[in-house]
């Protein structure tokens, strides 16, 4: 048709011809120029315009990122521009240098070691591998929030560190809140969860008087979250059936100058217990209670 030879020769003005003769190229040109969603001259809506940045962290990984285990909450990030410490207890290697840990550090109001090796169930199954699973899991589900999250340790020193050293690290980053991950090793029988708050300690390098109310809020949200994401029980034998225990002799809260607490996942020494503790699928319950808890306190 674009000779336009099938039409009569024109008998009188040209201009109506003229004119649909424009409106088909215009709507032919339209047509050449348009491709289905995907595979045209556009991208297709919702099409990636960029990678992430790093969050910035002390070992500098990869910015929050949404996955198939952790996706990107609906309503957006909720901790952007938030700063996490999460301090995985123990550390692996501790029992390879005794020596070293056994060493005397100041907490304030004491001298205590350095750190310790920790517990682990009948099984094997160490406290310092559950408590850096758990870290990492939640750190993962922390960046999907947005935040920046900040390791005292991520299996990558030979000790350690010393628990001066694990309050400094979460002073040094600013950090808006901060928790220390454990579990527990009392006696077959006792049971459950429960969250270490910081007492008022006022002596030598200590000063926790800024931080012991916002570390009871950090800690009573993070309970309730831990307790509804995972099912487990507060503890049985400690915090009277509250899972809140205050304590003052513990270097990780006495000379953190940020929000901070320390969350007991479970006794390894109890059976059943253990079972939960040594179970993957649990221990992301667990890491998904704990952002809860401090997303939860972050977004009051």
């Amino acid at each position: 048709m674009s000779n336009g030879s099938t039409f009569p020769p024109p008998r009188r003005s040209r201009g109506p011809l003229l004119i649909v003769l424009a409106v088909v190229a215009v709507g032919v040109g339209g047509w050449l120029l348009w491709r289905p969603p995907g595979g045209g001259l556009f991208p297709a809506a919702g099409a990636a315009s960029g990678s992430p940045s790093a969050d910035g962290d002390a070992a500098g990984d990869d910015a929050p990122t949404a996955g198939a285990d952790h996706p990107a909450p609906a309503g957006g990030p909720r901790l952007k521009g938030r700063t996490v410490l999460l301090d995985p207890g123990h550390n692996p290697r501790n029992r390879d240098h005794t020596q070293e840990i056994a060493r005397p550090v100041d907490i304030g109001n004491d001298h205590k070691e350095c750190d310790t090796t920790g517990t682990a169930t009948d099984g094997g199954y160490a406290e310092a591998e559950f408590t850096l699973d758990v870290a990492r899991r939640a750190r993962a589900l922390l960046r999907a929030e947005g935040a920046r999250v900040v390791l005292t340790q991520d299996g990558d020193r030979p000790y350690g560190p010393c628990v001066d050293g694990r309050a400094a690290a979460g002073n040094a980053a600013h950090a808006d809140a901060a928790v220390s991950v454990h579990a527990d090793g009392s006696v077959a029988g006792n049971r459950g969860f429960h969250v270490i708050l910081p007492a008022r300690v006022t002596a030598g390098a200590a000063d926790t008087s800024r931080i012991v109310g916002p570390s009871r809020d950090l800690g009573e949200r993070l309970a309730n979250r831990f307790a509804a994401v995972t099912g487990s029980a507060r503890s049985n034998y400690v915090g009277h059936g509250t899972g809140l225990d205050v304590r003052s002799d513990l270097g990780g809260l006495n000379l953190s100058t940020v929000p901070k607490v320390f969350i007991e996942c479970g006794n390894m020494r109890d059976p059943k217990d253990a079972a939960q503790l040594t179970d993957a699928q649990w221990r992301e319950k667990a890491a998904r209670g704990i952002t809860e808890g401090i997303t939860d306190f972050l977004t009051r």
